[in-house]
């Protein structure tokens, strides 16, 4: 047997599958990170809680405890709520809304471009892609909770005093535990995300329209939450992905609650591993022609 007809060994293909792996990696999160729209959405996100801090700051009036938005009523108090008042504002609509569009964007955005058959050239794979594009989507969830988190620290800071922050419950933490629980909270909100975000990579797996996917996606984490508010549906409510979006509440009292963080958690889990196999049956068996 000549040297040409022996194998290679095992270990010599392994490590460079792992490595086209990681770079696959590398690069979606830099074309992610780079792209102006990205950049965008995450200015917008912080806008949030500065437009909400300013507008507390120069109203003449005071809120009455439980008007407007969930915690607002605290904002003049302790600046620190001003991310919670954030969180409670964006979770509705703004997240999302971003949600979508990052989401709806993974698979069907190169097909668009023509880019998605030069991807799945091997060893990149199909699986891989698919993977990298959620993990992609999973960390724009964190970094769109956090940009939220900081942004509203900041301008609290700067606006409104700063101490010992009375909970929910009515006993009062430090501000270096309340600066932990706002981590917490922007943990909770990331993992409300991952459920929609699994549901915009099957849709965009389903069309070469970027700008269709999105919409879905959006129109998909609206019609739910409308869902949600149905009284005649409550059998329903707990199932659906965004039932316990604004449960991250129950993080602000004492002793630390972390029973809807967890139920979250399963929902979450369950959509993504439903939708995740939905896009995987429909991906591998896909016609790529773009």
């Amino acid at each position: 047997m000549s040297s040409s007809d022996v194998p290679p060994p095992e270990n010599d293909v392994n490590p460079t599958h792992r490595g086209v792996g990681w770079d696959l990696l590398g690069s979606e999160i830099m074309v992610l990170f780079r792209r102006r729209r990205t950049w965008a959405m995450l200015v917008a996100l912080a806008l949030i809680p500065i437009l909400l801090a300013v507008a507390v700051r120069l109203s003449s009036s005071t809120l009455d405890p439980g008007e407007g938005p969930p915690f607002l009523d605290r904002v003049s108090q302790n600046g620190l709520f001003v991310g919670f008042t954030a969180m409670v504002v964006a979770i509705p609509l703004f997240l999302p809304l971003t949600i979508g569009v990052v989401a709806g964007d993974t698979i069907a955005g190169e097909a668009g471009l023509g880019t998605l058959r030069y991807l799945l050239v091997a060893p990149a794979g199909r699986v891989r892609l698919l993977l990298v594009k959620y993990t992609g989507a999973a960390l724009f969830c964190l970094v769109a909770s956090l940009t939220l988190t900081v942004s509203g620290a900041l301008i609290g800071a700067a606006l409104f005093p700063v101490g010992p922050v009375t909970l929910l419950s009515g006993d009062t933490v430090s501000v270096t535990e309340s600066l932990l629980r706002s981590l917490l909270v922007a943990a909770y909100v990331t993992v409300s995300l991952l459920g929609l975000s699994m549901i915009g990579l099957f849709i965009s797996t389903l069309t070469d329209v970027p700008v269709g996917a999105m919409a879905a996606t959006i129109v998909v984490s609206v019609v739910a939450q409308i869902l949600d508010i149905i009284p005649q549906l409550s059998w329903l409510h707990p199932w659906l992905f965004s039932h316990y979006w604004l449960g991250f509440a129950d993080l602000l009292r004492q002793p630390l609650d972390l029973g809807s963080f967890g139920q979250n958690a399963v929902v979450q889990v369950c959509y993504a591993a439903v939708f995740g196999s939905l896009a995987y049956s429909r991906f591998v068996t896909k016609d790529i022609l773009s």
